[in-house]
């Protein structure tokens, strides 16, 4: 399959001509049945003698071409309406009937807020000609009206909100927000990009229009990717002040499975200047080695690593409530755990043991109402142990009391 990519350089169409490359190398192994043989990129600095090869060639066209930002309002009929005539008569000189995919906007319902725009109507003259062509050629016709659009390489200052936040905040600089309460309906880059995917598959997600909310319809007219996110300007601004407070805090906040968090989250590291890339811990260090506390979570708790001198015994002390992972990644050392207070007998509990390497890698669990202790065996190289805690230190409140295992 070959497939056009027009507009390929603006942030859409890198995001999808990376994704089309992953699948043609055989990297992307989650579509197996998808078979690519050529990708040809189309944009504004592309020779213009190329788009009648493309065309010709095309087994499927994703038209993501277009003006978003031109120096008076006569260019958006020109760049949105004008470009995609010239790829449909250049299709149709080949006879060539093959899949079209436009990128509209939201806007072209000229509803509420988008009534009389400029940009809106030549989004919807552009749909317009699309649906008139499937109609004159039978070609199988795709208009996805894009909601606000967030992810990696998204240009900030631009237009969209989010990039200019993120970019501004990862750097330092002010950002300015005129109303918070403000909600915009958001698609992050891989999904939709997931979704232009399943087109190329001819596994799309048909939709009609109420008013400006997509509502998912088979056989309907529009097209449109599924899973969309709503949030406030200030949910937004809020949510990128903690990412960029990590570096202080090392909390990570809570970032489920498919949220907008952990999308906003992604495209907010993708703005990370080099020299905020990496940051210093506080290592707490004396003469057995060094403990450093390395991430803490609002919900699960905290991750440190623990280095142990040779010969160096760590630990000997219990919790009530607080239970941990001890994973040791180098080194060879014995891990010890007893039972606090006197069994049936009298007696104390028995000692538990385990030796642990970084050759064979296993969790040990930390068991609450048992001291323990972590033994460097070795008398020549340092321990090295992760360790998870399931609540974050409070100084306050330790949970914390010495007791030698032995």
């Amino acid at each position: 399959m070959n497939i056009l990519v027009t507009g390929a350089a603006g942030f859409v169409g890198k995001n999808l001509t990376a994704s089309l490359k992953n699948v043609k190398e055989g990297k992307d192994r989650t579509r197996p049945e998808l078979a690519i043989d050529e990708i040809y990129e189309y944009d504004i600095y592309t020779d213009p003698a190329l788009l009648d090869e493309y065309c010709e060639k095309a087994d499927f066209v994703f038209n993501l071409a277009g003006v978003n930002r031109p120096k008076n309002n006569e260019e958006f009929m020109k760049g949105n309406f004008g470009f995609a005539t010239t790829l449909l008569e250049t299709l149709k000189k080949h006879q060539n009937n093959c899949p079209v995919m436009l990128s509209s906007s939201i806007q072209a319902t000229l509803l509420g807020r988008y009534a009389g725009s400029d940009y809106g109507k030549s989004k919807l003259a552009g749909e317009e000609l699309f649906f008139q062509y499937g109609e004159e050629t039978g070609a199988r016709v795709l208009v996805y009206r894009f909601p606000n659009l967030f992810g990696k390489w998204c240009r900030p200052n631009y237009n969209s909100a989010v990039a200019t936040f993120c970019h501004n905040l990862a750097n330092d600089l002010p950002i300015q927000v005129n109303d918070s309460s403000v909600e915009l309906e958001l698609l992050y880059i891989d999904d939709l990009v997931a979704e232009m995917l399943d087109a190329l598959e001819g596994k799309e997600h048909r939709c009609e229009f109420e008013g400006v909310e997509a509502v998912g319809q088979e056989g309907g007219r529009y097209c449109y990717a599924p899973v969309t996110h709503k949030a406030a300007l200030g949910e937004i601004v809020e949510l990128l002040k903690v990412f960029q407070a990590q570096s202080q805090t090392f909390l990570m906040p809570e970032i489920p499975e498919n949220s907008f968090a952990k999308k906003l989250y992604s495209t907010y590291l993708s703005y990370l200047p080099a020299e905020k890339a990496a940051f210093p811990l506080k290592m707490n260090v004396d003469a057995r080695g060094s403990f450093t506390e390395l991430l803490k979570t609002e919900k699960c708790g905290q991750f440190s690593v623990n280095i142990s001198g040779p010969g160096v015994t760590k630990g000997q002390h219990w919790h009530h409530s607080k239970w941990e992972f001890f994973i040791v990644v180098s080194g060879h050392g014995l891990i010890q755990q007893r039972k606090i207070g006197l069994d049936e007998q009298g007696n104390p509990y028995p000692v538990l043991n385990f030796e642990v390497s970084g050759e064979k890698i296993e969790a040990v669990h930390m068991l609450p109402g048992y001291t323990h202790n972590i033994i460097n065996l070795s008398e020549m190289e340092n321990l090295v142990t992760l360790m998870w805690a399931n609540e974050q230190f409070d100084p306050a409140h330790p949970d914390t009391y010495f007791e030698p295992v032995e």
